[in-house]
């Protein structure tokens, strides 16, 4: 199963790590942190083509803008996203934003 992983920050690259571990193939997208040289992955261009990649897509994300702007924003997971699909979003925001968030993406 491919997992899409977006934020390898502190928090991200660890998670990600314990997944590839476990066996499961990574997807991501770099923005600000750098892959991590122990961690194995999918390099892509975008988040669309992180979910267009993936079966499920994990975002580890600082702020509510950053998951708004890689969820929906231009080139932005909601794109690669099809039917059976899983976004699971562990970033530090609101939980009302995260409602707001699924609601537009379904």
């Amino acid at each position: 199963m491919k997992i899409g992983f977006i934020g390898l920050g502190v928090m991200g690259a660890p998670m990600a790590r314990h997944l590839a571990d476990a066996g499961y193939e990574i997807v991501t997208v770099l923005n600000r942190s750098p892959l991590p040289k122990d961690l194995q992955a999918s390099v892509v261009a975008s988040p669309a083509e992180v979910a267009r990649a993936s079966e499920i897509v994990i975002t580890m994300l600082p702020d509510t803008p950053d998951v708004e702007r890689v969820l929906l924003g231009q080139n932005g997971a909601l794109e690669g996203l099809s039917a059976g699909k899983l976004v699971i979003d562990m970033s530090s925001i609101s939980p009302i934003a995260t409602a707001e968030f699924a609601a537009r993406i379904r």
